[in-house]
């Protein structure tokens, strides 16, 4: 039960029959759906959620007759919204709550204390515990944090809270996470991202687990952002998607006052500038590091907890049995490519061109970054547009469907005699069997840790 329109006063009422109604006047001061919801927690017990875009105090009231009013509490809404449960008496069939918006009483900052639910001590962001493979070639290369960034807890805490701040896009409602959820390995799993106006973004968003390991170090399905420090201003600024500017953000930013300490943690001053909020974001993305997964269990074991099936998966990834070639452009513990940018044949003629868009060259067309296939099952939608719904039809793509075009890459076609022509692309023929196991290979690169590691969670405090 919610309201669903800004109002001075919202009402929510909880009784036997459930039922809920708002009263009020519009208040220009108010942010657009400013919301009141009540649900029963218990048979004695409601909780009761103000959702608030413009992070505004709420006066919290509870009534049983609507004429005479008990404040239960004074809210600050942090990132949108704020709950808490209340208890009532039973025996009353009627429980009416109403936030109260008082222009005279917003006088609750947001301060590291009661904004943020941050642990002391900090996180371990600094020295994450990496296997033997990720410090020696060919992975060390791949490493793309760059000596004038190096990640520092405090810099990858800052740069947490900015990830999931809804602060950073022009209206207050979304935040980088809104495209990048955590629950599904950091992707958005609609095909295109909704933006803070409703529009769609033209890309799905990737994934963006070991984001830190990439050879080309380059960011975007088309390469477009050279460092990922470039790469995490431009959605803040994309007219779609968050709608700001770097100047409207540092001031708005320097508004609050557990930013002032954050920064200051950070680096060195309380001084907010768009260079500190890019290194650290940048700092908090390179610091989701995928590395507990099942397959990472099998390394040191000879792969002995994998099932049959997941291991003749394996060994059809790597073109031990078969023609597949998904370790050509998949490579490495990391699961991404080397020097190349690929075109896998997703379509002919281009609907999207890829790095082809950017730099104008024919010989460019079609080519996209190959992201990492790491905690690949929980980020369908698959492929720069999102046309793959499950892990079944990547596997029957790559089985059967690749479309033959003048730039398709060398791991996907037919090998051919040094000076003949280029060959069709490749069939794999793969049997029934053997794409499922396929699949169950692809399921091993799943981190459960990752989708509920808190150090990578939210860390507003929304009440309980």
């Amino acid at each position: 039960m919610k309201t669903s329109y800004s109002s001075n006063v919202l009402v929510a009422a909880l009784t036997i029959m459930a039922f809920a109604f708002a009263i009020g006047v519009p208040a220009t001061d108010l942010a657009p759906s400013s919301t009141l919801q009540i649900q029963p927690a218990s048979a004695n017990a409601a909780r009761v959620t103000v959702v608030n875009a413009g992070d505004q105090v709420w006066i919290i009231q509870r009534s049983g007759d609507l004429v005479n009013w008990s404040e239960l509490g004074a809210w600050k809404v942090h990132n949108g919204s704020f709950q808490s449960v209340f208890s009532f008496d039973a025996s009353n069939p009627n429980s009416f709550f109403r936030a109260l918006y008082d222009p005279s009483r917003q006088d609750i900052s947001s301060t590291t204390a009661n904004a943020l639910l941050l642990p002391t001590p900090s996180f371990n962001y600094a020295n994450p515990p990496l296997p033997p493979s990720f410090h020696v070639p060919p992975i060390v290369g791949q490493d793309n944090m760059p000596a004038t960034n190096l990640t520092t807890d405090a810099g990858a805490t800052l740069g947490r809270v900015l990830f999931y701040d809804k602060r950073l896009s022009i209206n207050r409602t979304l935040s980088c996470s809104s495209c990048h959820r955590q629950e599904h390995g950091f992707s958005d799993p609609r095909k295109f991202s909704l933006g803070f106006n409703g529009g769609t973004t033209a890309r799905n968003a990737m994934g963006l687990s070991n984001g830190r390991w990439y050879l080309r170090r380059h960011f975007f399905w088309d390469e477009r952002a050279n460092t990922l420090e470039d790469q995490v201003l431009q959605p803040i600024q994309n007219s779609v998607e968050m709608g700001m500017t770097l100047s409207a953000l540092t001031n708005r930013l320097s508004t609050e006052p557990f930013y002032t300490n954050l920064f200051a943690a950070a680096f060195g001053s309380t001084e907010i500038t768009s260079d500190r909020i890019s290194r650290a974001l940048a700092q908090f993305v390179r610091s989701i590091v995928s590395v507990r997964s099942k397959y990472d269990a099998g390394i040191p074991i000879g792969f002995a907890n994998f099932t049959a099936q997941e291991n003749l998966g394996r060994q059809i990834f790597l073109g031990q049995i078969g023609n597949a070639t998904c370790a050509a452009c998949h490579g490495t513990d990391n699961f991404v490519p080397g020097p190349n940018i690929n075109n896998n044949g997703l379509e002919y003629p281009y609907v999207d061109k890829g790095l082809g868009g950017i730099t104008g060259l024919a010989q460019d067309e079609g080519l996209f970054k190959v992201p990492s296939l790491r905690n690949i099952e929980l980020t369908a939608p698959y492929m720069h547009d999102g046309r793959f719904a499950t892990l079944e039809e990547v596997v029957e793509f790559y089985n059967s469907g690749v479309v033959n075009n003048p730039n398709l890459s060398a791991p996907l076609r037919v090998p051919t005699p040094p000076g003949a022509l280029p060959g069709p692309p490749r069939r794999l023929n793969l049997t029934a069997d053997q794409k499922a196991a396929l699949v169950a290979f692809l399921k091993t690169l799943t981190d459960p840790n990752l989708a509920a590691d808190p150090k990578l969670s939210d860390p507003f405090n929304y009440g309980n």
